[in-house]
């Protein structure tokens, strides 16, 4: 006889155990309390983001999964590769072209070039072609500039600092002293208590990267949070993505109320939980130019005893000097009580060298958890104020020479040209019939949209006229930051606008390319990771040589 127990009664008994009147009170009690959790879940999600959002949520990551089940097949998946690859190569032709008769060095050449040959082929990679002129001031936002005079002083204090690096203070000196001196110009602009600390850093995003690190530290050794949550507007800047990514933070983002697209700071307050490191606010905002409600957020921190940092790498050097140039404002830094850290791009409006910021702290006690230490490396004891060991002084000494030269008079000016600049160009897009312009921008950042025609079309069609402008999305719109050399070319640039917006009316039937036909298919497709994909192909392609 088998000792195996036939299939029938291996059945026949597990359905008696299963309808056994004490596994069904089991199975009631776990049924209910994964209702309660996702139930919670799902109250806390409508709490947060309100029912439309909520339902937009579900909507894309249902039809997310529909997706890719659909392309999942056979046919289907290879046909998208097939496009995916093709896009990808494209895009690749135009950021890499492989010229004939142009050049491609590949390995060290066995002879070194001499200085004549290096700056002639220092100049032919300066001369490539490009249909963007940065120089004639259409160009929104990236170059930062304070004029040829200002760069020649910024281009000399670079030569003669050009060896030099902060991780040796014992040898050079001079350069730690500028290190320390550009951070404490900038918590005096600020408004910064006397016990504030801060670091410079290479730019925006490692400084916010550093503001979440502290703050992870500092929760998880003075309140013993092992699961850190961060609260922070969905118009923030991706560098909180990449810091919760980096860091392993939940990043919760709130919706910004339609109307004067600022933060919902109530839904900021129905976020927070025992988990929660922080919230954050922009000063303003890269996509729309707008300052979040700074001192009701600032005010929510200090009550819940949490971390409010304030993105202020945008507005800079134009944010402080708002009211001294005739300019409304409203609070944002330090002399708010609940601010606890603001990071400043000193290499955007305060003209300097590109790969320099600033990230402030209230306290040099917040400021110690951004630091690293390894006390026990057997290369000895090593310790580092922020991301990098290394660092380039050159870049410090131009941040320096920047600030100097400039000083508060000179930002002063500035601001004055720059936001003028902005109100100018964000009162002609308001007399314009198709367009409108989002929120009520205080600062550099102008951002429109329109209602009748698609705004990347209207984009694609101001490249044709030598703008380069920025393109966000969710909800669609084209933005443009004044820099020093948009000031002279505002009027230029509402004609342009105004030729280009009548050229679409006058095609209804026109295919959309270019931005418009990424920004599209980019809508379309509910399953991110196929743009994810051609996001890294543009990656690739920049290193391809």
């Amino acid at each position: 006889m088998s000792s195996l127990v036939s299939p029938r009664k291996l059945i026949e008994f597990t359905f008696v155990l299963l309808n056994s009147p004490k596994l069904i009170h089991l199975k009631n009690f776990i049924f209910i309390l994964v209702l309660y959790r996702y139930g919670s879940m799902l109250l806390s999600k409508i709490a947060v983001q309100g029912v439309r959002r909520t339902c937009i949520d579900f909507y894309l990551v249902i039809g997310g999964a529909v997706f890719r089940l659909i392309t999942s097949a056979p046919g289907a998946k290879g046909k998208i590769q097939a496009e995916l690859d093709k896009t990808i190569r494209e895009l690749e032709e135009k950021i890499a072209p492989k010229e004939p008769g142009v050049p491609r060095y590949l390995s060290l050449p066995d002879v070194g070039f001499s200085d004549t040959r290096i700056r002639e082929e220092l100049k032919r990679y300066q001369d490539m072609d490009s249909d963007v002129k940065w120089e004639d001031g259409r160009v929104s936002g990236a170059v930062y500039h304070g004029g040829k005079d200002h760069s020649k002083i910024l281009n000399e204090a670079y030569s003669i600092f050009s060896v030099s690096n902060p991780l040796h203070p014992e040898v050079f000196p001079g350069i730690r002293k500028m290190d320390a001196e550009v951070v404490a110009m900038v918590l005096d602009m600020y408004h910064a208590p006397t016990n504030a600390g801060g670091t410079t850093t290479s730019g925006g995003t490692e400084s916010i990267l550093m503001a979440c690190k502290a703050y992870r530290d500092w929760a998880r050794k003075e309140k013993g949070i092992t699961e850190p949550e961060m609260v922070v507007p969905e118009t923030i800047h991706a560098a909180f993505d990449k810091a919760a990514g980096y860091f392993g933070i939940k990043i919760i983002k709130i919706p910004i109320d339609p109307s004067g697209y600022r933060v919902d700071t109530k839904a900021v307050s129905r976020a927070i939980n025992k988990n929660t490191v922080m919230i954050a606010g922009s000063a303003p905002n890269f996509p729309h130019g707008i300052i979040d409600d700074i001192p009701t957020l600032a005010a929510i921190a200090k009550k819940r005893n949490i971390g409010m940092h304030v993105d202020c790498c945008l507005g800079s050097f134009l944010v402080p000097f708002l009211e001294e140039a005739g300019f409304p404002a409203q609070p944002f830094d330090f002399r708010l009580d609940g601010v606890t850290s603001i990071s400043c791009d000193t290499h955007k409006y305060g003209f300097a060298p590109k790969g320099s910021s600033v990230i402030m702290y209230r306290t040099k006690s917040l400021r110690k958890y951004q630091y690293f230490f390894c006390p026990d490396w057997t290369g000895g004891i090593y310790a580092s104020p922020t991301i990098a060991g290394s660092r380039p002084g050159a870049l410090i000494a131009g941040c320096w020479a920047s600030l100097m030269r400039m000083g508060r008079n000179g930002y002063i000016d500035a601001t004055k040209k720059i936001v003028g600049c902005a109100k100018i160009i964000g009162a002609g897009i308001r007399q314009m019939d198709e367009l409108f312009v989002y929120g009520k921008p205080l600062v550099s950042v102008v951002a429109f949209g329109s209602k009748t025609l698609n705004v990347y079309d209207i984009s694609d069609k101001m490249s044709t006229k030598g703008w380069n402008l920025n393109s966000m999305q969710n909800p669609p719109a084209v933005h443009i930051a004044c820099t020093l050399l948009t000031v002279d070319h505002a009027e230029q640039f509402l004609q342009d606008l105004r030729e280009s917006v009548n050229e679409i009316k006058s095609e209804p039937n026109r295919k959309s390319s270019g931005t418009a036909a990424i920004y599209g298919m980019a809508a379309s497709i509910p399953d991110k990771s196929i743009v994810n994909e051609v996001a890294c192909g543009f990656l690739d392609a920049l290193y391809s040589a």
